[in-house]
């Protein structure tokens, strides 16, 4: 489980592609820091195992491979080598909740379609697929790329497309991939997990 606070900015450095899978390296240096094989890491949302570690001239690497099941259903798919990734290490039994419970099951993925910068921060408008919309409401809590945001503002029922807006503060634009999507970059989505449950509940008494 994450929280959805980026730890570091990562950089792809290796992509080696299976018949149906592949293999990622990705340089880092704070999540690496008391990792050991096993471990669950999130990129860019995505939670991965840690199948390798290694140190270099160049600094301190990792390796994970990623099912197909992965690369089609989260922008993995397309992620290549040079790409910066968002990292966040599992929570802890003592660490603080600081955004919202996030599993790292990409639910799917969305499109930035208009960034809107203000004085103080950025507003980002992005699309989702049609199936997520019901999930995500004002004020709720989501995950993009691995960064848990709260919703300032959805799409009306009536829209052709639905979207939904966050604000994106200084420290978010800076220490996360997100300063830098621009217009029609896909980006991981994962809505509440507990809106998820309620849904099934809900369906059984039907």
């Amino acid at each position: 489980m994450f929280t959805g606070i980026v730890e570091e900015v990562g950089t792809l450095l290796v992509r080696e592609d299976q018949s149906d899978a592949a293999r990622l390296q990705i340089r880092a240096r704070k999540v690496l820091e008391d990792v050991a094989l096993g471990d669950s890491i999130s990129v860019n949302g995505v939670c991965l195992t840690v199948t390798d570690v290694r140190t270099d001239e160049g600094g301190s690497t990792w390796s994970t491979d990623v099912m197909g099941e992965t690369l089609r259903r989260s922008s993995l798919g397309k992620a290549q080598a040079g790409d910066p990734v968002n990292l966040e290490r599992a929570v802890s039994a003592h660490t603080r909740l600081g955004g919202h419970i996030v599993q790292g099951h990409v639910d799917g993925v969305g499109s930035v379609l208009a960034r809107t910068p203000g004085e103080h921060w950025e507003v980002v408008r992005i699309g989702l697929p049609a199936q997520l919309a019901r999930y995500v409401v004002e004020k709720g809590s989501i995950c993009v790329d691995g960064v848990s945001l709260t919703v300032s503002a959805v799409s009306a029922a009536t829209d052709p497309e639905p979207w939904f807006e966050v604000s994106l503060i200084p420290t978010t634009l800076r220490e996360t991939t997100l300063g830098t999507r621009a217009t029609g970059d896909p980006v991981n989505l994962e809505v509440d997990v507990i809106a998820k449950y309620v849904e099934r509940l809900l369906e059984g008494r039907r």
